[in-house]
């Protein structure tokens, strides 16, 4: 089972001072990537309080098949909008190196990067009694 639930608020750069016609087209972008990447269970951009923000979550009961297309399109929402930052968390019970492990992607300045997951790391004690292969 693969696993993912993660969120980015969408800025166009990291002073927070973006210009309304700016953002409006970084999002527009963001939208195009979302609608031209796979199938997701959830996938949610929308305004709140006059900032842009993106959701992600869903499982895949076949493994990370969908882990890639995930990963990349996280990326591009940061390459997109350079100032955005947010966290996606991934748990993919398939991957024989992670199979205990939540992994966390970070975006900070619209750049990703992969860490460790202090919260629910090892999945088995601190949120299954016990996992095997």
């Amino acid at each position: 089972m693969f696993e993912y639930h993660g969120w980015v608020t969408i800025q166009a750069t990291a002073s927070g001072d973006d210009d309304a016609a700016l953002l409006e087209r970084l999002v527009d972008r963001v939208h195009r990537a979302i609608r031209d990447a796979g199938d997701f269970d959830l996938v949610d951009l929308r305004w709140s309080a006059g900032m842009p923000m993106l959701h992600f979550g869903g499982f895949d009961k076949h493994g990370g098949r969908q882990a890639p297309e995930l990963l990349d399109l996280f990326t591009r929402a940061g390459e997109l909008a350079p100032g955005s930052y947010g966290l996606l968390y991934t748990w993919d019970d398939q991957d024989t190196e992670n199979d205990n492990n939540f992994r966390v992607y970070r975006m900070a300045r619209g750049q990703v990067t992969e860490r460790e997951d202090p919260h629910l790391t090892p999945v088995a004690p601190t949120v299954l009694d016990v996992y095997e292969l």
